[in-house]
């Protein structure tokens, strides 16, 4: 994994343009610290970057590309307990659990921005780490870069890193779903860098949307259709959050392209008397304008 070292003269992408990237190519640190900057307009996203550098760099003399995933694991882990990282249960939903830049400074996090740096220092130690958006609880896979058929590793950042076995994930799973769920594969499958952050969005969007702030939650919503620009369900949401704000025209273009992605959809008639709603309203403003 490229990363960009204190002193680099490259240049940042913006958010637009990182989500412009095939998924392989998004760096997920990259893209949380980015999303941090929408709250905190003078952050240096690569000082940053240079900070998972500097936490990552004990890592590098170990040869942990050599090792075996379970080894990698508990090589990681280590880092991780020893830079003071853990899952902040206390105040799970305060906002900055979400933001890269406070969780490296204060060590605390969720399970999504805690796996996000779990696997950044993971990575930069040659280490093919992935997050799992399993349900409820993020979760990290290490897979074996050697071409070996050892089995996937997975760890709970959340939990300093622990390791975690089928049991652990049968707990989880059915602490999220209802304890009639069962385990299957799919729910291990690495998440993809634009799922990951859109999960990350996702939660600061409801923490916004609880506290009524409903200008911080239309720009991460407005970064998840920047992400998934064709995601119906969420056009529908920005439309929504648009409307509460008096973003009427742009509440109208997402609803008119929701028509087209799912013209048979069930709330198609609710969306056409919507739409039809704005335009009268856009016609009266007009006509008392002139």
């Amino acid at each position: 994994m490229t990363t960009l070292r204190e002193g680099s003269q490259e240049r940042l992408p913006t958010f637009e343009q990182l989500a412009r990237l095939a998924d392989d190519a998004i760096d997920i640190a990259l893209g949380a610290a980015l999303v941090a900057k929408d709250v905190y307009p003078t952050l240096d996203v690569r000082a940053v970057l240079a900070h998972l550098d500097e936490m990552a760099a004990p890592l590098l003399a170990l040869h942990l590309d050599e090792q075996s995933p379970l080894s990698q694991a508990e090589a990681v882990s280590a880092r991780f307990l020893e830079l003071g990282f853990r899952g902040n249960g206390d105040d799970y939903y305060d906002p900055k659990n979400s933001l890269l830049p406070d969780v490296l400074e204060r060590r605390l996090g969720i399970p999504i921005t805690l796996s996000i740096v779990w696997c950044a220092l993971a990575r930069r130690a040659g280490v093919m780490a992935s997050g799992v958006g399993f349900p409820g609880h993020f979760l990290v896979r290490i897979d074996a870069n050697n071409g070996s058929d050892l089995p996937p590793i997975f760890v709970d950042p959340f939990e300093s890193g622990r390791l975690v076995d089928e049991s652990d994930a049968l707990t989880l799973l059915r602490r999220a779903l209802g304890e009639k769920a069962e385990l299957h594969a799919s729910l291990f499958a690495p998440a993809t860098s634009r799922a990951t952050l859109v999960r990350l969005l996702t939660n600061l969007k409801a923490i916004w949307a609880t506290r009524g702030d409903h200008g911080r939650a239309f720009v991460t919503i407005d970064r998840m259709v920047t992400l998934l620009p064709d995601d119906a369900r969420m056009l529908r949401e920005r439309a929504g959050v648009s409307l509460r704000l008096g973003a009427s025209e742009l509440a109208a273009h997402d609803l008119a392209r929701v028509l087209e992605l799912e013209p048979l959809a069930p709330d198609v008639p609710q969306i056409e008397e919507r739409l039809a709603a704005l335009g009268r309203a856009k016609s009266a403003s007009k006509t008392v304008l002139n």
